[in-house]
């Protein structure tokens, strides 16, 4: 069987306007599933960050660890649903170059393949949404009671993006020839460094240090005009 191009993406920050797992954290708060307390481990990262003194990476690492510490015991059936409301109501807060390029490449038979970070239970949700072929996300384990165990299965694949595209592109027939990558911070590199056409999307600035090295493409979304470096 002849083998399927493929464009690969980042989901939070590159197609997502934002990232699945703080919307979600926040609406986990917001209906008290996760205590009110919890917003406090991240808070002051977030200010930082928003006011440009500290970096996404301290405040999103943040996040994760709230996240992963107060998912322990919740039940899987009631996280899931919030999950599916966030995608309701924010699956068309995408950038529209990411955007335009899936709808583009999936038209010319490209496969379209998102690795995120986020869980895999809302970006499956997001990729369904936006015509992705498959979608890989951290998977976390629930237990027969249908509670979250906190455990977190294949954790040292998963925070390995160029192994998860090794992984894809052995399960799903698909070549690297032709194949276009797109991310927008250092995390992604090594998923970038595999691809014949790697594209920093409003990359962070050790992305963006690593592109200019690399001479790969770099593109600017900011309000309504699309910039190539």
């Amino acid at each position: 069987m002849e083998k399927r191009p493929l464009a690969v993406f980042d989901i939070d920050g590159t197609v997502f306007r934002s990232s699945l797992l703080i919307e979600l954290v926040e609406r986990l708060i917001e209906r008290e599933i996760f205590p009110k307390e919890a917003r406090t481990a991240y808070a002051e990262e977030e200010r930082r960050w928003l006011d440009r003194q500290g970096a996404y990476e301290a405040y999103i690492g943040k996040v994760v660890e709230v996240f992963g510490a107060q998912l322990k015991g919740a039940p899987y059936e009631e996280v899931a649903n919030l999950a599916g409301e966030v995608i309701e109501e924010k699956r068309n807060r995408v950038y529209r170059y990411t955007r335009d390029r899936i709808k583009e490449l999936k038209d010319r038979g490209f496969f379209i393949l998102g690795i995120s970070h986020s869980p895999r239970f809302i970006v499956d949700g997001f990729g369904y949404e936006h015509g992705f072929d498959k979608v890989y996300g951290t998977f976390y384990a629930s237990g027969p009671s249908g509670n979250f165990t906190g455990e977190i299965e294949d954790r040292d694949l998963i925070f390995n993006k160029a192994a998860v595209l090794q992984r894809a592109i052995r399960k799903e027939n698909l070549a690297l020839g032709d194949s276009i990558a797109v991310g927008d911070t250092e995390s992604d590199i090594p998923m970038l460094e595999m691809a014949a056409t790697p594209i920093a999307f409003n990359p962070n600035r050790k992305l963006y240090e690593h592109a200019k090295r690399r001479g790969w493409n770099v593109v600017v979304e900011r309000k309504d005009v699309i910039y190539e470096l």
